[in-house]
């Protein structure tokens, strides 16, 4: 067993010895999801380092650090290669709801395809609070998680060829777009990932180069930090309190173990 089977493994609480099977990975997926966050915050100090192997395990496992999709599923992919998974990264279009369209970033969502006796799983731990915490299948069958429901529709557009729906517990009365994605187009090396990381980084309108971002999935909901509140959603209702941006650092080691 490599050491970032171990560091992987110690990062999020699972068992050094336990075999990774299809049928405890919606374990790796919680855990991951309750143990690494998601945030921006290299994005926002403009402190990135170019996109490797080497600098995602650095960065997520040694320097106990979150990421974005590209990060979080970059480094769940090596991981899934690690126990034997026939994995591969892939991109998606996230849609933005708030202005009812595909977001004007593209291709700037990362995910895993997963193939398992045949059948393909879409495997996502980089998409905020909204993680299906189980591999979907790219059959319209519906998953349902302590996250929610969410299934995987084929759908040829511009943006890929499938659309990844989801119905979020406590928040959404509706099925509602999460992303498309593409399934023909593999990412072959990390490298590419910077493409991702510059567009994130660059685009006008990116949601992540404007102020910093922290969130991550609890035992009991979610819970959100950005400079100036924090929103915890606790079985299924939700506090908000506004902070002052010299606090922000404390809670952001309180909350989720990040030197902000």
């Amino acid at each position: 067993m490599t050491n970032l089977n171990i560091q992987f493994r110690n990062r999020i609480g699972f068992p050094e010895y336990e075999p990774i099977t299809f049928d405890n990975l919606a374990t790796v997926l919680e855990k991951s999801a309750k143990s690494i966050p998601f945030e921006n915050l290299c994005i926002i100090a403009n402190r990135t380092n170019e996109i490797t192997k080497e600098n995602l395990i650095n960065k997520i496992i040694s320097n106990n650090e979150g990421g974005l999709c590209y990060e979080l599923n970059g480094i769940l992919h090596i991981f899934l290669l690690e126990n034997g998974f026939d994995a591969k990264l892939i991109y998606g279009v996230v849609y933005d709801h708030n202005n009812q369209r595909w977001s004007t970033t593209g291709r700037s969502h990362v995910a895993n395809i997963i193939t398992h006796n045949g059948k393909k799983y879409l495997v996502d731990t980089g998409f905020g609070a909204n993680l299906p915490l189980k591999p979907v299948p790219l059959t319209g069958e519906i998953i349902t998680s302590s996250n929610g429901e969410f299934r995987v529709e084929k759908a040829q557009t511009e943006q890929g060829n499938y659309i990844l729906y989801i119905k979020l517990k406590y928040k959404d009365a509706v099925w509602k777009i999460g992303y498309a994605f593409d399934t023909t187009k593999a990412i072959t090396d990390y490298s590419e990932l910077n493409n991702v990381q510059k567009i994130i980084m660059e685009h006008p309108e990116s949601s992540f180069n404007k102020k910093p971002l922290i969130t991550q999935l609890t035992d009991k909901g979610s819970v959100i930090l950005t400079d100036n509140s924090v929103t915890e959603w606790i079985d299924g209702k939700v506090e908000k309190q506004d902070i002052d941006p010299k606090g922000y650092k404390d809670l952001a080691k309180n909350y989720f173990g990040i030197q902000a």
